[in-house]
Parts: C-alpha cells; sequence; structure tokens
C-alpha cells in the first residue's frame, strides 16, 4: 500500500497496466448483472437530476420508461446507484453503431448540452474507492477488462496514467502529481 494524502492506494492500482479497449470489451462495465448499477455519491444527485434531461435523447424506449417511472437511482443499504433494466444494463446505457455499450451522460456532456460528465465511479474504473478508516483505491479485476489489461501491457501504458483524468477529478492535481511521481521509481 502507498500512502498518498490520507488516502491509501493498493501497490495493485499503482504497478497495473491498463488502457481501455472498448472495441473488445464492448462497454461490458455499463452492462454488468446486477441487482444495481455504478455507485453513486450523495453530491452527485442532484447533477445527474439536471443532466437527465440532456441525456434522454440518446437513450432507448425502455430507458426512458425506467426514469419515469422509477428514477434514474435507488438506495441500498444505505448506499446509492444508478437504476438498471432488467438488472443488466445501466439506465443511462446507449449502443452506438458497433454494439458498444456508452454513457447518454458522458454524450450529452461532450456534446455541450451538461456540465456533468458522468458518475465518478464509472470515470474511474475499474479503480474502485473504499472506505475502512479512510478511503482506499484498489483495482477491481474483472474478466471483462482482460482486453484493457493487455491493451495497457502492449502499449506500455500504465493504469495511472490512463486514469489520470477521473483521479486528478476526485482528488485534485497534487494528489495525482505525488501519485504518479511513486509509481514512476
Amino acid at each position: 500500500m502507498i500512502l498518498i494524502d490520507k488516502i491509501l492506494v493498493d501497490t495493485e492500482v499503482a504497478n497495473a497496466n491498463f488502457s481501455c479497449d472498448l472495441k473488445q470489451c464492448k462497454g461490458a462495465c455499463c452492462t454488468f448483472p446486477g441487482e444495481y448499477g455504478a455507485p453513486l455519491q450523495e453530491d452527485e444527485i442532484w447533477q445527474i437530476e439536471n443532466s437527465v434531461e440532456a441525456a434522454k435523447e440518446y437513450l432507448s424506449e425502455r430507458s426512458l420508461k425506467i426514469l419515469e417511472t422509477e428514477g434514474f437511482s435507488k438506495q441500498m443499504d444505505g448506499d446509492l446507484y444508478t437504476n438498471c433494466i432488467d438488472k443488466k444494463d445501466c439506465v443511462f446505457v446507449f449502443y452506438d453503431e458497433n454494439e458498444v455499450a456508452k454513457c447518454a451522460l458522458e454524450k450529452a456532456y461532450h456534446d455541450g448540452k451538461s456540465k456533468f460528465k458522468k458518475p465518478l465511479s464509472c470515470h474511474l474504473f475499474p479503480i474502485r474507492v473504499g472506505t475502512f478508516g479512510g478511503k482506499y483505491l484498489y483495482y477491481e479485476k474483472i474478466k471483462e477488462c482482460s482486453p484493457g489489461v493487455a491493451k495497457g501491457n502492449a502499449e506500455g501504458v500504465r493504469m495511472v496514467e490512463a486514469l489520470k483524468e477521473p483521479l486528478t477529478r476526485a482528488f485534485g492535481k497534487n494528489f495525482y502529481d505525488k501519485l504518479d511521481n511513486s509509481v514512476k521509481k
């Protein structure tokens, strides 16, 4: 473990190579089977509320119906998550022409229609943020991300480099610089 500004970072985060390969994984992280979707932070709720309307134009009728009848989030054991369709796709998933699952919130953001990119847990993936007496970052290994591991290894891209933007968004530039410098040693 590496300690940076009271945040523990698992050495696997620091040592792993990774570069997302959407062509191969088809956006699997947006379509995991399960009872709930992406973890949400309390302060993201109002940002998503303000972005839903812009995201709707990219969504299927099924997603729109879920948004209308159930909303975009649900709470389980005190934690907030995005809603899912049929215990699989996140309610914000749309499929591009290559059948890659993508985020309608992020599409609206990139199209200049919203100011919220996407939930931080999605942006950071496959890094997860846990807590026990403080925050810690760990690598959630899933088989669907094996193309990203292979691409990262082939290109020599460290996970920390590939996820610079979300790590900076989550913890600030100073934290990112310290993390990046500590893993370069």
